[in-house]
């Protein structure tokens, strides 16, 4: 299948079998499945390919990241550190130097999968649809792109079922389709290209930053200030790979992102903030706020699951509980979105209310607050 992250509008020209090989290693990394080959857990093979006769002695991350160019240097070392990179059907580390006709294998803890994507008669709620264009409110739940342990059932599965019958709409094909991402737990707007060209120029601006995106989220704690930027490279957490982690600015470990915050309203033990941001990387926002100590609420990932502030009383621990029933995952909602029309030029604007389970969280928590606003 063929890969279609927002900034990376070249993948479309890579062979079938290396996208389909790009689509197992995100979702390996997606899942932290690294490890797998160090725990001794049963590999399948993936990629094979053999060492030209004439090869030089080069290492053997380098020459993959020539034959595989649209993975990176760094994937393959992280597979090769977990035994998952094999020469003549023995693990080798990064550092090991290829030989004329040896067979290098990629191997990867689960059976290789079909990953065309197929129509499914998913619901959509279409905020704006064009011929160029349209976009989605995705609900929380909802897994935007196929990957391990998550083959049906996705946003791309419900986008190839509406656009069934548009000809130059091809689900399969990665110069068409999501712009870009959200997590599965959060919910709001998505931006999908129904041509290459749309694709390509919409790409750009999120390249660029000209987009605007706006989110709504509660989170635990007072914050110092009303409002704020987080500045920080994020990266995998070394310790726990399903995470992300924030580093300095200045580190050379991550990628650059900025999140500015807002207090929209002060709520007791949380707080409701819009964030906007100027980069899109994993988990940002929920990194960010975690890196200040101000996790998502129910964000079970980076600890906003566990009660963190306020008096651990038992009425109070049963009113967080609830809390948590009503909103089972982190409390984020991806609530505007702004971009120039790919072919218009047209500034366009677009917003998604909040939905049930986050508006139902945050009266209750106006509800258990008023009395004590009252009191003071």
């Amino acid at each position: 299948m063929k890969m279609s992250p927002g900034c990376n509008p070249d993948r479309e020209s890579l062979p079938l079998e290396e996208q389909e090989l790009e689509a197992d290693l995100i979702a390996t990394d997606e899942e932290d499945q690294w490890v797998a080959g160090a725990h001794g857990e049963e590999l399948y093979e993936h990629y094979r390919v053999q060492v030209d006769p004439g090869q030089t002695p080069l290492r053997i991350d380098r020459f993959l990241v020539d034959r595989m160019p649209h993975t990176s240097r760094h994937r393959i070392q992280l597979a090769a550190k977990a035994g998952l990179i094999w020469v003549d059907g023995e693990p080798v580390k990064s550092n090991y130097k290829v030989k004329p006709l040896e067979t290098i294998t990629m191997m990867l803890a689960h059976p290789k999968q079909d990953w065309s994507i197929t129509p499914e008669d998913i619901p959509l709620d279409i905020v704006y649809e064009d011929d160029q264009l349209l976009v989605v409110n995705k609900p929380a739940g909802m897994v935007v792109h196929p990957g391990h342990g998550n083959y049906s059932g996705t946003l791309v599965h419900a986008l190839a079922y509406y656009l069934r019958n548009d000809p130059l709409y091809d689900p399969n094909d990665a110069s068409v389709g999501l712009v870009h991402r959200i997590d599965k737990d959060t919910s709001g707007l998505l931006l999908v290209a129904k041509r290459t060209e749309a694709k390509i120029r919409l790409a750009r601006q999120f390249f660029l930053k000209t987009t605007g995106r706006r989110y709504q989220a509660l989170v635990w704690g007072k914050l110092d200030q009303p409002q704020g930027t987080i500045e920080g490279n994020i990266a995998r957490d070394p310790r726990d790979r399903t995470r992300m982690t924030v580093y300095p600015p200045t580190s050379e470990i991550g990628k650059p992102a900025v999140t500015h915050y807002t207090q929209l309203e002060r709520l007791g033990f949380v707080t409701l903030i819009a964030c906007e941001l100027e980069t899109g990387r994993t988990h940002q926002i929920r990194a960010h706020m975690k890196s200040i100590d101000h996790p998502l609420f129910g964000d079970e990932r980076y600890g906003g699951d566990q009660i963190l502030w306020g008096q651990r009383t038992s009425s109070y621990q049963q009113f967080v509980n609830n809390c948590l029933k009503i909103c089972p995952r982190q409390a984020l909602h991806a609530e505007t979105l702004a971009f120039d029309h790919p072919t218009t030029g047209e500034r366009m604007h677009f917003s998604a209310p909040l939905p049930d389970d986050m508006r139902q969280l945050i009266d209750k928590w106006r509800r258990y607050v008023a009395p004590l606003e009252l009191s003071n």
